[in-house]
């Protein structure tokens, strides 16, 4: 295979790459135009959210799993702020974080 070939055939490679990551991206998309307008809730059923949310939080077994949901997704913050707070790794953040989401999940279906 000579040089030009070789190269032809990686540029090939990548050109079909792009294309593929292309279409790709584009599939996951969700066109604006055909969105439906966002449903803002009632005063009532953000209560009702609130007191539920707070319900399987209160039933988390472990305070710093409360403290990593809590910070992660009710205060948006991010898992490296939450292990400094917290004083512990990132590493453990992602694993409390993954612990309580399935905790979460198994109170929320049963």
């Amino acid at each position: 295979m000579s040089a030009i070939e070789y190269y032809r055939h990686e540029l090939y490679r990548i050109a079909w790459r792009m294309q593929y990551r292309a279409k790709r991206d584009f599939k996951r998309e969700v066109p604006l135009a055909s969105s439906p307008e966002p449903r803002t809730p009632s005063f009532s059923e953000q209560a009702d959210n609130r007191l539920l949310v707070q319900h399987y939080l209160d039933g988390l077994t472990s305070e710093v799993g409360k403290k990593v949901i809590c910070a992660i997704y009710l205060g948006d913050q991010t898992e490296a702020e939450v292990a400094r707070q917290l004083n512990i790794s990132q590493q453990a953040v992602n694993k409390w974080r993954k612990k309580m989401i399935q905790e979460l999940s198994r109170k929320m279906n049963s």
